[in-house]
């Protein structure tokens, strides 16, 4: 029973840091020109978007900006939906939680 735990977490541990790489491809293609990692640029850096919101957040406003915006109470949205994979917004969202605060000092 342990060793299936602990294979379990190795195997979980693996695929979220398959998908936190992979998050940085989508990154690098779709989000690099407003976000940056941890530094404000047009749009909220990562670290802050990590600390404020959870994953399905993350992924709604990915998305659908316009109605997330709306529901988040925010005055204007600049962002622009985009048509990702359901494996590409997996990848991102890894990618950008990856930016928590908590994860921060393993950067």
């Amino acid at each position: 029973m342990t060793k299936s735990i602990i294979v379990f977490l190795t195997v979980l541990a693996l695929s979220s840091s398959v998908y936190a790489q992979s998050g940085k491809k989508v990154f690098e293609t779709y989000c690099w020109g407003c976000h940056h990692q941890t530094a404000v640029a047009f749009g909220p850096p990562f670290a802050e978007i990590a600390s404020k919101r959870n994953a399905e957040e993350i992924q709604a406003m990915i998305a659908d900006p316009a109605a997330v915006s709306k529901i988040f109470g925010y005055k204007r949205n600049a962002m622009p939906p985009f048509k990702l994979t359901p494996e590409e917004l997996k990848a991102i969202t890894a990618y950008i939680l990856s930016y928590k605060p908590s994860n921060k000092e393993s950067k």
